[in-house]
């Protein structure tokens, strides 16, 4: 204390304030009935995020560059990149989905008014100049998705016919994108997760052991932490694998084309989809190979798969359509192919649910507008990895002061 006092006022003037970590509260425009549970978030509907601005000179300007940071589903306010990204003179924004922690009714084309009203918020209120859309995880389509959007608007209706009321004003675009650990989309991963041994979808006792991967006539070893499955039985299970989310969509356009045409029915309905996360590479290191261990981001792959909650495991009819079924529009490298932007990928070499596939499909689609690093070592979370964490901070950095 006494030495700081003590500091010449001139030095004092422009040592740098030190970040604050704020609140950010945003009014979007109503989405469907009973969106929430919440009435006071339905009489007025918000979407809530936590930003961190650099630390500047007393008196100071503001930062030019901001970069959002936003999933479908996730909580995103204490986000790892937050502070890092201030440190290095980007103001960073981790936001919220109105859907935040409950994607049983979440529908993609909502979202995408969400991160709109993010993007405003940042240049009007803000006064960031300059913006990019960091795609963590599951947000790495949604960002791909809303600047293809924003860049050539047809986002008039939702998957099943119903009006969006999104204009392309709602949807300001950004200057880049960069993408971590990036999955290709929620519908990429239902399909590539769903056990196809179920064969009853009200009881989730019932499979089929020869299209079980968890059964050890399979593969699997005894412990039921590894296994090395054949080709045969990897030809069947990804044939079956498609064949059951084909059943469920069909279902789900048939029940909806049914409640419409009622009178006085319900537009939408929520149901259940048991046993979502069966994907051969968790325990089949040879597939798709990188510097995985065995298991799922979430730990065990097989108590994941048999869990009451699970990715996708409830939703909607609506919700099924927009986010999990063939005719999801929100599929990431699909998106990035329609965008001009600059795109910085980081791959996580050691991350257990992206893969040198998922990397691959990335690449194809941003061309030359795209540049990868390998962020190596690093899982899905980079948890315990300080280093890496400020390492992919520092990429994202220096690519958004290139834009």
């Amino acid at each position: 204390m006494e030495e700081a006092a003590a500091l010449p006022l001139s030095w004092v003037a422009m040592t740098a304030l030190p970040p604050e970590r704020r609140l950010a509260a945003i009014d979007v425009r109503p989405g469907a009935a009973m969106e929430s549970q919440s009435g006071l978030q339905m009489l007025r509907p918000r979407i809530y995020g936590a930003y961190e601005e650099p630390s500047r000179p007393a008196g100071g300007a503001r930062t030019r560059t901001g970069a959002i940071v936003m999933h479908p589903a996730s909580n995103f306010m204490g986000h790892y990149l937050i502070a890092p990204l201030a440190e290095r003179g980007v103001t960073c924004l981790g936001l919220n989905s109105r859907y935040a922690g409950n994607d049983t009714v979440l529908l993609m084309e909502r979202v995408l008014q969400d991160l709109g009203a993010g993007v405003k918020f940042m240049r009007e209120t803000l006064g960031c100049e300059r913006v990019v859309l960091v795609g963590n995880s599951g947000g790495a389509a949604l960002a791909a998705y809303y600047q293809a959007e924003a860049e050539r608007f047809g986002a008039e209706t939702m998957v099943d016919g119903d009006a969006t009321q999104i204009v392309a004003s709602d949807l300001p675009r950004v200057d880049g994108i960069a993408l971590c650990a990036a999955h290709e989309g929620r519908s990429h991963l239902l399909l590539r997760w769903i056990d196809p041994s179920l064969v009853d979808e009200h009881d989730v006792l019932r499979v089929d052991r020869a299209l079980d991967m968890y059964d050890a006539a399979n593969g699997i070893d005894a412990a039921g932490t590894s296994a090395s499955y054949g080709p045969e039985f990897l030809a069947r299970f990804l044939a079956a694998q498609r064949a059951r989310r084909d059943r469920i969509e069909a279902r789900v356009r048939a029940r909806l084309a049914e409640l419409r045409s009622t009178p006085r029915a319900p537009r939408d309905e929520a149901f259940i989809v048991y046993r979502t996360h069966a994907d051969p590479r968790c325990l089949d290191l040879a597939l798709d190979a990188n510097e995985r261990r065995p298991g799922s981001v979430w730990g065990d792959a097989r108590s994941v798969n048999d869990s009451a909650n699970a990715m996708g495991r409830t939703t909607s009819l609506t919700a099924f359509l927009s986010q999990w079924s063939s005719a999801s529009r929100a599929g990431g490298p699909e998106n990035l192919a329609r965008t001009t932007v600059p795109t910085l990928l980081l791959t996580y070499t050691a991350d257990q649910s992206t893969f040198p596939s998922t990397r691959d499909a990335w690449l194809v689609a941003g061309g030359d507008r795209i540049r990868n690093v390998d962020i190596v070592g690093g899982d899905h979370y980079l948890v315990g990895r300080l280093d890496l964490q400020m390492r992919v901070a520092d990429e994202i950095a220096a690519f958004a002061g290139t834009l």
